[in-house]
């Protein structure tokens, strides 16, 4: 080569410029070649990660028999627009349900063979119209880890193969990129307009790979660079937003695997409790009932008169303790009809009448009008205003009053007495069952928590609030129905 055309840009050309591009080439070869695999493999890790996060809601559906259940489960993964279809089968291989198109559904058959199996699998199938569709099956065991069924999760391949061939003309793209600024640079010698963003964007996905998750790839700098960095933060916001549902849905999960474990202890202590009240019921309406018979004696000695009172006003005492454990162990269906506020009331007051004598605490109901007319089953809210309206007036000094209320948006009761009111430290487990701030005599822990369940049936709530009388105030809140209230 003569010195005329051996220049030093030839020469930058010929000895860094053309074996960078070369090495270059194939180094980007070699990584995108890695890449194409590991992106694969990241799609249909995609496909496992939704099988999984559904796989516990539909065990659970299959055991319980819950249709419904099941149905939403599967249709809940076609909302992620990477899922083509999916199919549960029992372990007969039997199609319990179908969220997207029927194909390319197993046969029977060969989701026995499957499930006799016991394994994971993964394949390629070809549906009506010639597209190749990757399945992805996981089988679905119970708690003793027996296998109950199969879930099958299916992507189009040709997703796969478009996000390949987009990596690949990217990759292409930024190694054209490169070399054209690699010629800008070595020509010119403006490496800092290049090489400054470049080394702004591996910064920022060092710290990523370092686990600073909030970090992301800075946007400036050249239009190619901007879009790959905007390309890498989307990909990032993706990857961050899958790992919070399946971190949300675990999270569901163990709050529903909690109440469910609450309400079987609640449901055997309910059962309990109904037992022991069902044996005490009749030996204390014999005791009651001698003890009536005794009081009618001729010339009965004062002092034994006012035995048998206490005797009677105890019995009475244990009948309400039996009715609350057996109110506690109930669990009807609710037969709501329309009933007027101040009807519910007087019979409620007639209830809780002799109590409040035999304390000495006047009981009195507030009027005002208009008079709401509540949807409501009557005995199970006679049953929580009688359980709040006893608890009143055992805590009251001298009154108690009980009354309603009515708005635009709800309608209740509030009872109101002149107690000492309730601590702040005992309103949040005053619901529970079997707690109580009273004596042993005094109560069983059980009232309020009865009063509590018949007014969440009703999609109702109990606010506690400090009563103008000074003591404490229940407020029964209770959704106004949405055909009206009929108000007389």
């Amino acid at each position: 080569m003569s010195p005329r055309h051996y220049n030093l840009r030839t020469a930058l050309l010929i000895f860094v410029l053309l074996p960078l591009l070369t090495f270059s080439a194939l180094a980007g070869w070699y990584s995108f070649r890695v890449l194409e695999s590991q992106t694969q493999a990241r799609m249909e890790e995609e496909i496992e990660l939704v099988a999984r996060a559904i796989r516990q809601p539909l065990i659970y559906a299959i055991e319980q028999g819950r249709e419904g259940a099941l149905v939403q489960a599967l249709e809940s993964t076609l909302r992620i627009s990477r899922v083509y279809g999916a199919y549960v089968y029992d372990a007969d291989g039997n199609r319990l349900g179908t969220s997207g198109p029927t194909e390319p559904a197993a046969a029977s058959g060969r989701v026995a063979q499957m499930v006799t199996e016991g394994d994971r699998r993964e394949e390629y199938n070809r549906v009506t119209g010639g597209e190749d569709v990757y399945s992805y099956f996981l089988p679905l065991s119970n708690d003793a880890g027996q296998i109950t069924g199969m879930l099958q999760v299916t992507r189009r391949a040709s997703e796969f193969e478009s996000y390949i061939t987009r990596l690949r003309y990217q990759g292409l793209a930024v190694l054209i990129i490169t070399a054209m600024l690699l010629t800008v640079v070595i020509y010119y010698g403006h490496y800092k307009a290049f090489g400054s963003h470049i080394s702004a964007m591996l910064t920022s996905i060092g710290r990523i790979g370092a686990g600073k998750r909030e970090q992301r790839v800075p946007t400036d700098g050249p239009r190619e660079l901007h879009e790959l960095a905007v390309g890498l933060n989307q990909m990032l916001e993706s990857l961050i937003s899958q790992e919070a549902v399946v971190v949300r849905q675990k999270q569901e999960q163990a709050v529903l695997e909690d109440r469910l474990q609450r309400s079987e202890r609640m449901a055997a202590i309910g059962q309990l409790a109904a037992g022991v009240a069902h044996e005490l019921g009749t030996p204390l309406n014999v005791v009651d009932g001698k003890a009536q018979r005794a009081l009618r004696l001729a010339n009965l000695d004062p002092a034994v008169n006012e035995s048998l009172q206490e005797i009677r006003h105890e019995v009475r005492r244990m009948n309400f303790i039996v009715r609350q454990l057996m109110d506690f162990g109930r669990s009807n269906p609710l037969q709501c009809q329309p009933e007027r506020a101040d009807r519910v009331i007087r019979a409620v007051l007639t209830q809780v009448a002799s109590d409040a004598r035999y304390r000495h605490i006047d009981v009195s109901m507030t009027e005002h009008a208009p008079v709401p007319t509540l949807r409501i089953d009557r005995l199970r809210m006679e049953q929580a205003l009688s359980n709040l309206l006893h608890n009143a007036v055992q805590s009251a000094a001298q009154r108690v009053q009980i009354g309603w209320f009515a708005n635009e948006q709800q309608v209740g009761f509030v009872i109101d007495d002149d107690g000492p009111g309730i601590a702040d430290a005992d309103r949040e487990r005053i619901f529970e069952p079997f707690y109580t701030t009273k004596s042993v005599d005094e109560g069983t822990g059980l009232g309020l928590a009865v009063a509590h369940a018949a007014v969440s049936d009703h999609d109702g709530r109990i606010e506690i609030e400090t009563s103008p009388l000074g003591g404490a105030r229940f407020r029964i809140v209770l959704p106004r129905p949405q055909t009206g209230d009929n108000n007389d």
